[in-house]
């Protein structure tokens, strides 16, 4: 049913998941909730109701902490609880050799499609020097769309301005890769390393094992 490309000239990817750790995800805040003896439920129930607007950067981390963590008086300062987020993030190393290789080895076109709020994002992008790696950033707060609605599907692909059948999206949410598939994107659901990265073969897109940056 899935017609194979003549050429993969593209990739996108998610960035929390696949070529990192989530950015500020449940686990990162039970933990900032032990740490800063948080009531958790309280700052989950907050969140869930503020993080649209976060992500789609219609309010600065700073409102976002206003109204999620800061809505009592605390003893630790906001300068603290971003420091704080900013070092949940971690990388998944094997991943970002593999991409790193494929587009040297193949000349491809690196696309990120993924949900983060600007602060965090522009964070990430930075420290793990994604600015290197990716050609442009179709990020929720950059562009004011957020995955699961299609148009950011759309502007990529208008920003990009490849096919789809030339393109792999990677994406650990099964439900955008679902989405991406609905365009015609040829998509892996990433669960693993290694299962993405024999996925990634089969679509013409290998390195050898002796380089791919595994610890023996």
């Amino acid at each position: 049913m899935n017609n194979r490309p003549e050429k993969i000239t593209t990739l996108f990817l998610d960035i929390g998941g696949v070529l990192l750790t989530d950015g500020w995800n449940r686990i990162a805040r039970k933990k900032a909730a032990v740490h800063f003896k948080l009531d958790h439920d309280l700052m989950e129930d907050r969140h869930h109701i503020t993080v649209e607007t976060f992500e789609l950067g219609k309010i600065t981390i700073e409102e976002y902490l206003k109204r999620v963590v800061f809505c009592d008086e605390q003893e630790f300062t906001v300068t603290d609880f971003k420091e704080f987020m900013f070092a949940q993030s971690d990388a998944h190393a094997e991943t970002l050799f593999l991409v790193t290789e494929l587009k040297r080895n193949y000349n491809l076109k690196i696309v990120i499609v993924s949900n983060e709020s600007r602060e965090l994002n522009e964070h990430r992008i930075k420290r793990f020097r994604l600015d290197e790696l990716a050609d442009c950033f179709i990020s929720s707060s950059f562009v004011r769309l957020r995955k699961p609605d299609t148009d950011i599907f759309k502007l990529a692909l208008d920003i990009s301005q490849v096919a789809p059948v030339q393109i792999v999206y990677i994406d650990d949410q099964l439900m955008f890769v679902q989405l991406a598939e609905s365009f015609g994107i040829n998509s892996i659901h990433h669960t693993d390393f290694e299962s993405t990265r024999t996925k990634l073969a089969s679509f013409g897109l290998g390195i050898n094992n002796d380089s791919d940056g595994k610890s023996s």
